[in-house]
């Protein structure tokens, strides 16, 4: 099996009402074309790289694209975790989780998104939930940091909810334009695991993650 080779594939976080995973390829593009049908409203942009800035099949081809980069470069030093969020098996949205030198700074980068069909149902805090549970009760991370843009009160919510603290600003040009990001740091001490969580398939995944 091609999980033997590559274990992060039979990797399994679930909640109640969530399966986080990587995906097969008609899941991939499943996830490519929910992108395409759009993730945010036009007039804004929640992401520093404006990659929904383009024609859907475009979207949707980036997706693929960027999906396979990330996991040709993976390594133990710099990788990132796309995993794909399911709903009673529909593809709803993506949660990434990323680290550099994680052996040794303990540290995790969240970023997501939900398709817009799917959004204001609690799917953004509830995968949120499911990827500090991998990182701080699979992987024993001391920090998770995340941002959101001052206009995207959605991420910003989400993040006051699970009690992560101001961590500064950072000043962006998006679209030729000025983005102020709000950075957020949850730390092992804050967080609260008040959702159940299973991980399945983590031990033979540890040595890709450093540790």
């Amino acid at each position: 099996m091609l999980a033997d080779h590559f274990p992060l594939l039979a990797l399994r976080v679930r909640t109640p009402r969530l399966e986080l995973r990587l995906p097969a390829p008609e899941e991939l593009a499943a996830l490519a074309e929910l992108a395409a049908e759009g993730v945010h409203a036009p007039g804004s942009m929640p992401f520093l790289v404006p990659w929904t800035d383009q024609e859907p099949a475009l979207v949707a081809r980036s997706l693929v694209q960027f999906h396979w980069l990330r996991l040709g470069r993976w390594s133990p030093d710099d990788w990132g975790l796309d995993l794909v969020v399911f709903r009673d098996g529909e593809v709803v949205g993506q949660q990434s989780m990323s680290a550099k030198q994680f052996a040794i700074i303990r540290e995790v980068h969240t970023g997501s998104w939900v398709g817009r069909r799917h959004q204001g149902q609690g799917i953004g805090t509830e995968m949120r939930r499911a990827v500090l549970h991998l990182a701080f009760a699979g992987l024993g991370a001391e920090e998770a940091a995340s941002g959101a843009f001052e206009d995207n009160a959605a991420s910003l919510a989400v993040s006051r909810k699970l009690g992560y603290r101001p961590d500064g600003v950072a000043r962006h040009v998006v679209r030729d334009a000025l983005a102020v990001e709000h950075r957020l740091r949850l730390g092992r001490d804050a967080w609260r695991d008040d959702v159940p969580v299973t991980i399945e398939g983590l031990p033979p995944c540890l040595p890709l993650f450093g540790i």
